[in-house]
């Protein structure tokens, strides 16, 4: 099975870089990228300590509704080339030992009992697993640690 790493997409990473209000209705924080490791969810890159970047609320779904969680996120302060939907593992997710991967299902709600640590060389492993239930529509991938929105991944 082939998936796809998919990005925040470029209309919204160029919205709150151009200071649109985030999730909450607050104006993006800027901030200094020290070595932290901070990561871009528009480029899936590692933003470069002493570059500008911004901190938002940021939730990935259209609707609102219970299962629609909205978490802190970063994003370059300028403009950066989007990831867009790739085959190849974005270099953000190897920037850590491991991730929270959760199913979701056509109607954007949590499959229960799919969320599970995941090793960062296991994700695509994880992926082809979980895929397997017909009613997984995608997948996302959030910080282990702090469970903050990484990327989703999509069938191919």
């Amino acid at each position: 099975m082939q998936i796809r790493y998919t990005a925040m997409p470029t209309d919204i990473a160029r919205a709150y870089q151009s200071g649109a209000p985030d999730a909450y209705g607050n104006p993006p924080e800027r901030q200094t990228a020290d070595d932290g490791g901070y990561q871009c969810r528009h480029c899936l890159t590692i933003i470069p300590p002493g570059s500008d970047m911004l901190l938002v609320a940021h939730r990935p779904f259209d609707a609102l509704d219970a299962y629609a969680e909205t978490g802190p996120i970063f994003v370059c302060a300028d403009s950066c080339n989007g990831y867009g939907s790739q085959p190849e593992v974005p270099p953000t997710l190897r920037a850590s030992p491991d991730f929270l991967i959760k199913a979701y299902g056509r109607d954007d709600r949590i499959i229960y009992g799919t969320g599970a640590i995941t090793p960062a060389t296991q994700i695509e492993t994880r992926a082809a697993e979980l895929f397997a239930n017909p009613d997984v529509a995608y997948l996302h991938v959030r910080s282990s640690r702090n469970n903050c929105y990484q990327a989703r991944i999509d069938r191919d």
